[in-house]
């Protein structure tokens, strides 16, 4: 399997730089992947698409502050460091811009000094491993030091932080915002739930795993890095009662998909547990946990167009894409969305 089957062409006007004012007016385009029938519609539209007694799985996840710029403590060089999983005990996992720099028992220091970070190990292709130095608590020091990690393809300022976060945040801990998510509004979440569709919340940690490009040519030698998530008791109990009764599981976000994929594909059904996976969904993987799902549009050769290949099939996908591309959706994380059923 090649990574040039996964690639399209997208002009870099579709790329969308802002978010729109009001989030529920960004345009859906709805797949039927039995007919392969595809119509356009608007966001608030897709409450003529979810049905009583659908169960709606999100990802729960709040964006951190987790871009941080520093310098090295011996040479003053800068160092931009992205923050990627809390590995536990004030260690974490980061993405380090000028990596060659940054050996074992450097020391980065950030702001006033009121943030440092010493490297205790080398990863591949950036990794490194630092313990934060710090006194008070991590997170208002991050508020204050840490700036919101937009994708490299947004050159714009972002006006107002909070519209790279859902709405229904809450678990601190991503690198990346679960972006199919951002179309959701308080009033239609309050619609979904009056038609008899129940919402329910996993966590999923947006990490290296989710955005990292794949750079084989051979899209099975590709390997996943691993993120942190994490399924309740209640919600895997409704998850195993819903999956018995026939209701359709929709997943917003392909964060929640791998979630509840990884989840049910590891233990036989759904499982309260707080762990990683590194699940790769590509074509030929047969879905076991979810029947529809709702997701952005995303980058051409990317494991997350692989994924929602996996879903529709490659061909459908594909001729999605270029329908969206000449009827100009707005793509990538503030653009548009689709739901595929």
């Amino acid at each position: 399997m090649k990574l040039s089957e996964f690639d399209y062409h997208l002009p870099e006007e579709l790329i969308a730089q802002t978010p729109l004012k009001k989030r529920d007016t960004s345009r859906l385009m709805v797949l039927d992947r039995k007919n392969e029938t595809i119509e356009d519609k608007h966001f608030y539209d897709i409450l003529d698409y979810l049905y009583e007694g659908d169960i709606l799985v999100r990802n729960n996840t709040k964006v951190i502050p987790a871009r941080l710029y520093g310098t090295k403590e011996e040479t003053n060089g800068h160092v931009e460091v992205l923050l990627l999983k809390d590995l536990g005990n004030d260690v974490w996992e980061c993405l380090v811009g000028n990596a060659r720099i940054v050996k074992i028992d450097t020391i980065i220091t950030f702001g006033d000094g009121s943030l440092k970070a010493k490297c205790i190990h080398i990863g591949d292709e950036g990794i490194r491993h630092f313990e934060m130095i710090y006194e008070g608590i991590f997170y208002e020091i991050l508020d204050t030091l840490g700036t919101m990690p937009l994708p490299p393809y947004i050159k714009e300022k972002l006006e107002d932080q909070e519209r790279y976060q859902t709405v229904y945040a809450k678990i601190e801990g991503s690198a990346a915002a679960p972006t199919a998510g951002l179309h959701f509004t308080d009033d239609i979440i309050d619609k979904v739930k009056a038609k008899g569709v129940k919402i329910l919340d996993v966590t999923l940690h947006v990490g290296l795993g989710t955005f990292r490009p794949v750079k084989v040519d051979d899209v099975l030698e590709h390997h996943m890095h691993s993120e942190f998530y994490m399924i309740d008791e209640d919600v895997a109990q409704q998850l195993n009662n819903a999956k018995a009764n026939g209701q359709r599981i929709i997943s917003v976000g392909t964060t929640s998909t791998r979630t509840l994929e990884a989840n049910f594909k590891k233990y036989g059904q759904f499982k309260a547990t707080q762990e990683s996976t590194d699940i790769f969904i590509y074509p030929g993987y047969q879905f076991e946990a979810i029947d529809a799902l709702i997701t952005n549009f995303h980058l051409p050769k990317s494991t997350l167009v692989m994924l929602v290949s996996a879903f529709a099939n490659k061909e459908f996908i594909l001729k999605a894409y270029h329908h969206a591309v000449e009827e100009k959706y707005r793509f990538f994380s503030f653009g548009d969305c689709m739901f595929i059923q």
